[in-house]
């Protein structure tokens, strides 16, 4: 019993986190600093902009069709992530998986959140550089899920062996 509490409660730390972290910018951005009527604020310009925008799909707007429909099936589609992704690295070891899972779990109930509550996801930090001006926006979830997902990837094979039986390769000479 104790192999699987402890990931999970480092996971379920971390998704508190990046929870907490998703809404908390979006309640001072969209909120506090009114970018829900302002539609854009700059801040570094032309590097980051606050710009308004109302994600009813997933990355970019895709899946953004079918009303209340799509909505439903996105929360649903999410949450069935969310559970398969917890279900997978409960017996993660260490603190590094159960952060990345916890930082992806975080994030995509931060968009679930708004999925709920407003329809659609909010969206407000828009990074243009270089003389591209970037049209799409994403929000902290949006980068959370990213970095999390980065460390699924990095770190997700580091006990593969070992969770087999296997025993750790050494090096001779």
């Amino acid at each position: 019993m104790q192999n699987t509490l402890r990931p999970l409660l480092r996971i379920l730390l971390f998704a508190v986190i990046a929870f907490a972290l998703d809404r908390l910018a979006k309640i001072w951005v969209v909120d506090w600093m009114d970018l829900a009527n302002l539609y854009t604020i700059e801040m570094f310009p032309p590097y980051l902009t606050y710009q308004m925008g109302w994600n009813e799909g997933v990355n970019f707007g895709f899946l953004g069709f079918g009303g209340d429909t799509m909505r439903y099936v996105l929360i649903g589609l999410a949450l069935v992530l969310v559970t398969g992704l917890v279900i997978w690295q409960r017996r993660a070891s260490g603190w590094l998986l159960p952060a990345a899972t916890g930082l992806v779990v975080g994030g995509a109930l931060g968009n679930v959140w708004d999925r709920v509550i407003f329809g659609a996801v909010a969206d407000f930090l828009n990074v243009s550089c270089c003389g591209i001006n970037n049209p799409f926006t994403f929000n902290t979830a949006d980068v959370l899920i990213f970095v999390g997902v980065v460390g699924l990837i990095i770190w997700g094979d580091r006990d593969k062996g070992r969770s087999r039986g296997a025993k750790p390769r050494t090096h001779s000479r």
